[in-house]
């Protein structure tokens, strides 16, 4: 199996980023809405017919003719390979009609593992199975029904979800595999102009309304003859195989990502989209405004910036980036920054910068808030020096031992 991209292998918006695409978009979306209320009235009147008609060749030929209207389009090859004493049909998954579109082919059942149950299981043609006691049992009730002679063949997904069919496919699941020792593949290939087939967390029904959207969908569908497992050939192989061989009639690669990496993906996505908060400091706006700015070289400096940020709040982060820039370190930008105080520009605040509050004073067991001031001006030019070097060096121990709490260092060891 080989490694692909999990960002190449699902879409995560709904529109092309071509401009010549996207402007013929532009140009068809009045089409398009108008095409998806007249497909709306019709796809009431194809689910009618299918519920009032039974099950029979005439039936699909029917409903097929007019899922055309509704813009979906079956195309199928190598009919000559399917097998009509399997009781198994295993499928790559793209889209969620994907059941539906086979069984207009041929009669299978699909049974609904997760998600809503009743009316509308039914209504989307999948085949409800009454257990509640884990996949185990739910694996023994699909093992007697393929032993059940008369019933229809199951189509089942071993992806477990679905994905562009453009790039690769998920890793097969194998328990399906684990029903019958015979199944047949089927490899399905869906191809649509304009907007992309699918997006992750879209419902069923987001997604049906897209398709009417759509100028059209076109599911190209091709039988593989059966394939059986091998004595000595575990459930997991015989899986490994089967994706294998779908994989190269698709032209597709096999990997190993799972249906579970893709909702830890798209959470990932979720939570690094930016958020904004109230409680958002404005200098932690302009750090993210630097951090996305700056280039891969300068990112360290950004997050430098912000320690120095941490300890002297009141100075530009401009400033101390700047000052980073030449130092490329932060205890001695912290330094310039107290020893040039008078030249350093201050940014609008409440209080002075160089005289920590008692809010940001230390807890109990630290030595009390230094308050670097002179309790009187020097007589002398010597005193005054003398009170002025004080000072910095107050500040300087303050603004160092504040820095070493942050970062969780102990002030003793760094000496």
């Amino acid at each position: 199996m080989e490694t692909r991209g999990i960002e190449d292998m699902f879409d995560f918006r709904r529109f092309p980023k071509d401009a010549v695409v996207l402007l013929l978009l532009l140009i068809y979306f009045p089409v398009g809405i108008c095409l998806m209320f007249i497909r709306i009235f019709i796809g009431v009147h194809v689910f009618l017919v299918s519920c009032a008609l039974p099950e029979s060749f005439v039936r699909r030929f029917i409903v097929r003719v007019m899922s055309s209207v509704l813009g979906m389009h079956v195309r199928q090859k190598n009919l000559r390979s399917r097998d009509k004493n399997t009781k198994l049909y295993i499928c790559n998954h793209v889209t969620d009609f994907d059941l539906n579109i086979i069984n207009l082919l041929t009669p299978c059942n699909t049974p609904q593992l997760e998600g809503s149950t009743g009316f509308m299981c039914w209504a989307r043609g999948f085949m409800e199975i009454h257990s509640t006691s884990g996949q185990g049992a739910i694996g023994e009730t699909l093992q007697r029904y393929c032993s059940t002679e008369g019933t229809a063949p199951l189509l089942l997904f071993p992806e477990e979800d679905t994905t562009n069919g453009r790039a690769g496919l998920l890793k097969f699941s194998s328990w399906p595999f684990s029903l019958t020792d015979s199944i047949q593949p089927v490899a399905l290939r869906v191809t649509r102009p304009l907007i992309a087939l699918s997006t992750p967390e879209s419902s069923w029904l987001t997604e049906l309304l897209w398709t009417f959207f759509a100028p059209c969908t076109v599911y190209h569908v091709s039988w593989l003859p059966s394939v059986s497992r091998q004595d000595g050939e575990s459930t997991q192989e015989f899986a490994n195989k089967v994706q294998e061989l779908l994989a190269y009639e698709l032209g597709l690669v096999s990997t190993k990502i799972t249906k579970a990496d893709k909702a830890e993906h798209i959470k990932r996505k979720r939570h690094t989209v930016p958020q904004t908060s109230t409680s958002v400091r404005p200098s932690s706006i302009g750090l993210g405004f630097m951090v996305q700015s700056l280039g891969t070289d300068d990112h360290r400096i950004a997050k430098m910036a912000q320690q120095v940020k941490d300890v002297l709040p009141h100075v530009p982060l401009n400033v101390i980036a700047r000052d980073l820039a030449k130092t490329n370190c932060v205890d001695t930008t912290i330094t310039n920054m107290l020893e040039n105080r008078e030249e350093t520009p201050m940014e609008a605040t409440g209080t002075s910068t160089f005289e920590p509050s008692n809010a940001d004073s230390y807890s109990p067991g630290s030595e009390p808030t230094i308050k670097p001031a002179a309790k009187s001006f020097g007589k002398s030019p010597v005193d005054r020096h003398l009170s002025l070097q004080d000072r910095k060096e107050a500040l300087y121990n303050f603004a160092r031992r504040r820095y070493l709490e942050k970062q969780g260092l102990n002030p003793e060891d760094s000496h």
